[in-house]
Parts: structure tokens; C-alpha cells; sequence
């Protein structure tokens, strides 16, 4: 089997979507199609795991996909980044981890637990005084919605680096076969490597070092607790793509060093709440041929590792993805919105080579009001949950269907803005 560093030849691109992966030694996955995380809001009042997310994750396990990342399960109950996020602490329900394990297990698949902390990407109505490395509140509009945190003290942030192995380790007894750690999208460990938002003067923030030491310590004590057979990824920015914020230049030697460090996997993604370029915002029309978000990012950094890449946002035709393997930019493709509208998509790219899917765009026509409701998350949302509950997709669902549901079922609460 070639891994990830062995040169994929051009005459192998009819087959190339197909083709299994080495992660490390006695684990594979069995193609190169990678579903990312993705918001659910399917958990109950409680923040456990429902009937609706194993149905949910069986289904795209019967789909195709070979590995499977959750959607964001935070460790700590008292801080969300929505309303209806799993948690996994020392509180929760553990009655259906194992049953969403093994529904994501079927037809051979990999099935990894995204554990994550929001750190002050909490909505106030979730958290009236969020936690952050810095008290620097959101900009651009956000400081309406989200209130400025507290900094952590130094004791706060060692148990939270313990609360993410704590949960790891129960993951992997549940029977998830890998963990990928957050550290994207401006939530608290980007946080930490972001100048901007990381202003301390203590061993956890100044120079690039500094403010990389919690995700390092965040994954020592996961390794620590999974082992070392046991599959851990990242999910890191790019860039936050915001003046004096986590740069391309300090990202590729945040990737050198997690490799350095052990980390199996990296994903690809970039941007924040205050500028998310993860969910398609200001793409650049030669990024819009390649249909990859992140693609020429990924080139670079495929130079300096050896480790699996995937590149996640964008990606909507079988010829694009093996255009981006055959190039050696990446080593797996991240599929997020196109499973949620079509959960057996993998299945239709490893058969036809020509396949392709297309996403509406979702406007009710008033921008506010496609703001205000958080359509480009709700309506995808919604998908999920009739996935949830084995009924069918509704792939030409109209926006103003999405924007009335969304106020029916969950009310003002849900005009709060989220993002993937």
C-alpha cells in the first residue's frame, strides 16, 4: 500500500478517490474521502448523544466515507459554542457513546471524535462571562452577541488541558477510533495562537512558542491518555485571514512542529467568526476552479510533511478531487456540506468518475435576515436532522422554509449567530 508520502502516479487517477491510506502502522482507512465536522445541534436538553445522531452517522458510514470526524463534542458543560452541542465531561450521559461509535464503525469505517473548547465563541446566551487567553473581545459586530471574556488563569488552563484527555481517553473506550483536536476557526485553542487574541505576557502567550504551548500541551496529555497506536489529528487554520492575527508563515511552523511532536493527521482549514473563510467567504476566483478553499496553502505545506493532509471546503466534483490527489497537494478530500445534502455522495464519486454535486445558494433575498437567521448553518442543519430521522433530504428546500422552521423549532434563541 503507497502512504502519504509516496508520489501518486497520474496513471493511477482514474482509481485514486479509492485507494486506502496508511494513518500509522495497523491503521488505515479505506479511501480518500474525509467527512469533516460539521454543526449537528443534535444532541439532547442534556448534551448527550441521541437516537437521531446514530441514525445519522450510520447512514454516511453505509454512504461510503471512509473516516468520519464528529461534530465539534465539547469537554466542558459550561462552555458551548450552541446550544445543542454534545458534551463529554465527568457529568455527562454516557449511555449512547458507544452505540454513536459503532454506528460510525459499519462498512469498515473510521469514525474520529472532534473535542473541542469554544473559549470565548460562546453566545451570552450560553455563557455570561466567557473564558479566553486575553480579555479582547469579538469585533465586527459580534460584541452584540458575545461578551467580552475573562482570561484564564494558569490554573483554569491546566484543567482544561486535562478535561480534553479525560475525554479522550473515554472516546477511545467507546470505541471511536480516533480523536482530531479543534484548533481552527477561532475557537480557544486558535485563540491561544492568535497574536490578536492572545495577549499574555506568562509562558502561554508573546512569542510563537508561547502561545503554540497549550495546543502541545493539549495533545501530550491526549497521547498520554489514547496511547501511542491510536490515531490523533488536528484541525488548524491556515491563517485567520485578520490583521495581526495567526499568520501563513506561524501556521506552517505550527504544522513542523506537531509533526515533530507526533500528531498523525492535519486538516486543513482557515478563518473565524469575525472572517469565515471556512464556510466560502471572499473566495478568490482561481480558488473557485480548483473548487479547494485551501488548496495552494496545502501545496506549500505538503513539502514540509510527511504526515496524511486534507484540505476541507469547496471541493464538489469527482474529476477536482483527483485533480488535487494526483497533484500530491493532499491526501484526502474533506467533504462537510455536500454529505449533509447527499450522505451517500461518497459512494457516487468512487463509482463515476464524472459525478459532481451541486449546492443552491441559500438567500431569502434580504441579507439581514439570511444574517440574522444564520441560514448558511440552519438549513444545513436541518438536512442533518431529517437524515436523523431516516427521512430523506430535501436538497431544493427553500431558504425562506429554512428561515420559518428555524424560528418555529427553536425560536429567538436561534437568531444567535453560529458557525461550523
Amino acid at each position: 500500500m503507497k502512504n502519504s508520502t509516496t508520489p501518486l502516479k497520474n496513471t493511477d487517477r482514474a482509481t485514486l478517490l479509492a485507494r486506502p491510506l496508511s494513518i500509522l502502522a495497523g491503521t488505515s482507512v479505506k479511501n480518500r474521502l474525509f467527512k469533516s465536522a460539521m454543526s449537528e445541534q443534535l444532541a439532547d436538553r442534556n448534551h448527550a448523544p441521541t437516537e437521531e445522531l446514530v441514525h445519522l452517522y450510520r447512514t454516511w458510514s453505509e454512504g461510503g466515507t471512509g473516516l468520519l470526524v464528529t461534530g465539534n463534542v465539547m469537554v466542558d458543560r459550561t462552555a458551548l459554542g450552541e446550544p445543542r452541542n454534545v458534551v463529554l465531561d465527568t457529568e455527562s450521559d454516557l449511555s449512547l457513546f458507544r452505540r454513536w461509535a459503532e454506528a460510525g464503525r459499519q462498512n469498515g469505517t473510521q469514525i474520529w471524535m472532534q473535542l473541542n473548547h469554544p473559549g470565548k465563541q460562546t453566545p451570552n446566551f450560553l455563557s455570561t462571562e466567557p473564558v479566553a487567553p486575553s480579555a479582547i473581545p469579538l469585533a465586527n459586530g459580534l460584541e452584540k452577541t458575545f461578551n467580552c471574556p475573562r482570561e484564564l488563569t494558569e490554573k483554569e488552563i491546566v484543567i482544561i488541558i486535562k478535561k480534553f484527555a479525560w475525554a479522550a481517553a473515554k472516546a477511545k473506550k467507546f470505541g471511536f477510533t480516533g480523536i482530531q483536536i479543534h484548533a481552527a476557526h477561532g475557537y480557544l485553542i486558535n485563540q491561544f495562537l492568535s497574536p490578536h487574541h492572545n495577549r499574555r505576557n506568562d509562558q502561554w502567550g508573546g512569542t510563537l512558542e508561547n502561545r503554540l504551548r497549550f495546543l502541545r500541551e493539549v495533545y501530550s496529555a491526549i497521547r498520554e491518555a489514547v496511547g501511542e497506536d491510536f490515531p490523533v489529528g488536528v484541525k488548524l487554520n491556515s491563517a485567520d485571514f485578520q490583521k495581526g492575527g495567526f499568520s501563513e508563515e506561524e501556521s506552517m511552523q505550527v504544522l513542523k512542529a506537531l509533526q515533530d511532536e507526533g500528531i498523525n493527521l492535519i486538516e486543513i482549514s482557515g478563518g473565524n467568526y469575525e472572517n469565515p473563510s471556512m464556510v466560502g467567504a471572499n473566495v478568490k476566483e482561481s480558488t473557485i476552479k480548483r473548487e479547494a478553499y485551501f488548496l495552494d496553502y496545502a501545496e506549500k505545506a505538503r513539502a514540509r510533511l510527511k504526515i496524511p493532509v486534507v484540505v476541507t471546503g469547496g471541493f464538489r466534483s469527482a474529476a477536482a478531487m483527483e485533480a488535487a490527489l494526483a497533484s500530491n497537494a493532499v491526501d484526502m478530500i474533506g467533504l462537510a456540506r455536500p454529505l449533509a445534502v447527499d450522505p451517500r455522495l461518497s459512494h457516487k464519486l468512487l463509482s463515476d468518475g464524472s459525478h459532481k454535486i451541486t449546492l443552491k445558494k441559500l438567500t431569502t433575498g434580504i441579507p439581514s435576515l439570511d444574517f440574522m437567521a444564520m441560514l448558511d448553518v440552519t438549513w444545513y442543519e436541518q438536512q442533518l436532522a431529517r437524515i436523523g430521522k431516516g427521512k430523506p433530504t430535501k436538497p431544493n428546500m427553500s431558504a425562506w422554509a429554512s428561515v420559518l422552521k428555524t424560528l418555529a423549532s427553536v425560536g429567538l434563541l436561534s437568531f444567535q449567530r453560529r458557525r461550523a
